[in-house]
Formats: C-alpha cells, structure tokens, sequence
C-alpha cells in the first residue's frame, strides 16, 4: 500500500495541470480575444503616447 500513497500526489496534481491547460487553452482566442488585443492595444498606445509626450519635454 506504500507505493498506492507515494503515487496519489503526483496522479492529483497531474489531473489538475491538465485541467488548468485544458482551461487556458479554452479561453484564448473566441469572443475575449478581441477584447484583450484592444485593452493591449490601448495600453501601448498609452504608454507609447506617455513616453513621446515626456520626449518632447525633456527636449
């Protein structure tokens, strides 16, 4: 029975790294995705825009 105890943590863990993958996997693209590529859209352009703007003030 020791080695029923020394297998069950790995087989748990394995069985939730592959939900865990299985979950991330299901979720890029689809209807999020265009929401996500405007939020990093949005936030390089902000930072890019942030970054010009203390550009010319230092010039």
């Amino acid at each position: 029975m020791d080695y029923v105890s020394a297998l069950v943590p790995p087989v748990v863990m394995a069985v939730f790294f592959i939900g865990l993958i299985r979950v991330i996997v299901k979720t890029q693209g689809g209807a999020n995705k265009a929401k996500e590529d405007a939020a990093v859209d949005a936030a390089l352009a902000h930072t890019e825009s942030g970054h010009g703007a203390a550009r010319d003030i230092k010039a």
